[in-house]
């Protein structure tokens, strides 16, 4: 162990997504996401925003990377863009987009980063969407293919990988609620396409085990410490369901091989849904992870509800909380509560968070440098609440705060900013904010750099 409670190999680090920092989406053949459609779509992102330019990582990443080795980061989160290397999906790879991760990975390790790589952040080739998407399940096989190639170039010296990033909102944001790409509303087709996603990532870990190369495998799930808002039976039962919902249909099969019987008999008696063929399961449980990345960002309050909604409930922001500019609940007793679970659930997996961070107005510049307080004290809590589970004996070996700029939100465009540096969408000019000055001492007095 470390000073002050952190192993002495405990990495912390930024996490970024394709999209959400690339821009150059018409260079080295990149080809369309359903981002890209998505994002253009009158109405769907706020104030008409676009991933086009987004920050320019594309050009600016030795930039970016000499930020994060002054802040004393030993690890990088980082995605790849699936359209970048089949810009249709599948077929040939392309030269130039397997080139540029090349360069930006040999980039991170001179700079004595980590580089840990996710496969897919939600940037599907929009080929494949216009042959069935995540709803045909031959796209498992064509993720797979990716996968494999992905492992074969970056292989030999990437170590952590994740397959998928939050496969609940790539199911149900996209394909049920529709505030995500590809906007669809179809509640049966969002739980078959969940069941494809961890068939997806049961195929991409396989192909990692076939590929020969050495490190760990992984996902990164987003999850969220259920509290029933009253002792009722109901919400009891309310909070118990949204666990199902939001977590255990992902935890489980990810961790145990199998799915929830309460939400299978759910998804089946409401929607028909998901169709399960013949070895799916087996190809699941034979291939698991060799570590649980975890993206916490708030709990969840439960109430009972008569609404249509798929488990009937309610959300409920408690009173006297602080709240982030998303409206999520500063909450970093939640994530000891989580990993706690999670280890006890679970049969103690090695996890990682791969995101947390906040969303902050971040208005105040003091001789160039942002003053965000805020988020200051929200890493603090956080990063304490992990020292805390690993002091519990809790297998946690790395943070990675979201994120290392500000960037592209999804559906809020460039309205919320995550950065611990701030971004100006006018110039693309870098500036520190307080947080990352905050974190680099911070990093230096636990000898975690």
């Amino acid at each position: 162990m470390g000073i002050n409670g952190f192993p002495k190999d405990f990495v912390i680090g930024t996490a970024t997504a394709s999209y959400q920092i690339e821009g150059a989406v018409l260079e080295g053949g990149r080809g369309a996401s359903i981002w890209d459609i998505f994002s253009h779509m009158p109405g769907r992102i706020l104030n008409g925003d676009t991933g086009d330019i987004a920050c320019d990582h594309y050009h600016r990443y030795p930039e970016d990377i000499a930020l994060m080795k002054e802040v004393g980061l030993k690890g990088y989160r980082m995605s790849v863009a699936w359209p970048r290397i089949f810009p249709q999906g599948r077929g040939k790879p392309s030269t130039a987009g397997l080139d540029f991760y090349n360069r930006l990975v040999d980039a991170l390790l001179e700079n004595d980063i980590e580089p840990m790589i996710t496969l897919y952040h939600w940037d599907l080739p929009q080929a494949l969407q216009e042959l069935g998407g995540w709803g045909n399940r031959d796209t498992t096989d064509y993720f797979a293919d990716y996968a494999y190639t992905v492992f074969n170039a970056l292989g030999d010296r990437v170590k952590k990988w994740n397959t998928l990033n939050e496969p609940w909102v790539s199911a149900f944001a996209g394909h049920y609620i529709g505030r995500h790409a590809p906007g669809m509303r179809d509640a049966a087709l969002a739980v078959q396409v969940s069941h494809h996603l961890m068939l997806a990532h049961a195929k991409a870990v396989e192909a990692f085990r076939q590929s020969g190369r050495d490190g760990q495998i992984g996902i990164a799930l987003n999850l969220y410490p259920m509290y029933p808002a009253s002792p009722s039976e109901e919400d009891e039962r309310a909070a118990r369901f949204a666990d199902g919902y939001h977590n255990r249909w992902f935890l489980d099969p990810v961790l145990k091989g199998t799915y929830p019987e309460d939400m299978l008999a759910i998804y089946r008696e409401r929607f028909n849904a998901p169709d399960i063929r013949s070895g799916d399961m087996e190809l699941i449980g034979r291939n698991p992870v060799d570590f649980l990345g975890i993206n916490y960002y708030f709990r969840k309050v439960i109430r009972r509800s008569e609404s249509t909604d798929i488990l009937q409930l309610n959300e409920v922001k408690p009173e006297g909380s602080e709240y982030t500019e998303m409206g999520w609940e500063v909450w970093p007793q939640g994530l000891l509560d989580l990993l706690g679970r999670i280890h006890k659930d679970y049969q103690d997996p090695r996890m990682v968070i791969t995101e947390n961070g906040a969303a902050f107005k971040d208005e105040i510049i003091m001789d160039g440098v942002v003053q965000d307080e805020d988020r200051i004290r929200f890493l603090q809590g956080h990063l304490e609440a992990a020292r805390q589970a690993i002091a519990e004996g809790i297998r946690l070996e790395g943070f990675y705060i979201w994120s290392l700029i500000d960037n592209f939100e999804w559906a809020f465009g460039y309205s919320k900013r995550f950065g611990i540096f701030h971004v100006d969408y006018g110039t693309l000019e870098r500036k520190w904010k307080k947080s990352a000055q905050w974190l680099k001492k911070f990093i230096e007095e636990n000898g975690l750099n």
